[in-house]
């Protein structure tokens, strides 16, 4: 269970930090982005862990990714200015 928590802790950071250079104009401080990286990595590899037991470090660390990536991906703010249509037209 350790190295499923180390290794999804790790994850997660790199994602995190992966998509805070990637995207800084889209998402709030690096900080923020980390630790929703972080959390949503070590949430993951519970809930992964806890579904499908001891044993399976892969299935593990690829649960920790996909709920850290669509954690970090819920702080993402829309890239241009919405534009609305005047009701005259």
């Amino acid at each position: 269970m350790i190295w499923e928590a180390l290794g999804s802790v790790v994850l997660g950071l790199a994602l995190a930090w992966t998509a805070a250079s990637r995207l800084p104009d889209r998402l709030p401080s690096r900080p923020h982005v980390l630790t929703a990286g972080l959390l949503g990595a070590l949430f993951g590899a519970w809930l992964t862990h806890t579904a499908v037991g001891p044993g399976h470090l892969l299935v593990t660390l690829l649960g920790a990714v996909a709920v850290g990536a669509v954690t970090v991906s819920l702080l993402l703010r829309p890239a241009g200015r919405i534009r609305r249509r005047s009701a005259a037209a």
